[in-house]
């Protein structure tokens, strides 16, 4: 019994910060597009890199830093 006078106000408090942590995700935006960086994955084909150094695997693009 004197085991549940520590349980339970730690499961209040454990609920209550699991609570605070969910209204701060909602607020901040976590869960307003869910589906749109897993169509993100399959529509980048062509990947822009700023890199010299990155070799592009299609031979007719070119990089105007390698131009001399």
């Amino acid at each position: 019994m004197d085991s549940l006078f520590l349980l339970i106000p730690l499961s209040i408090v454990l609920i209550g910060l699991v609570a605070v942590l969910f209204l701060w995700a909602v607020r901040s935006g976590q869960f307003d597009d869910l589906e749109g960086p897993a169509h993100d994955i399959l529509n980048d084909d062509e990947v822009a890199s700023n890199d010299p150094n990155v070799k592009s695997n299609d031979e007719n693009t070119t990089n105007p830093r390698l131009k001399d």
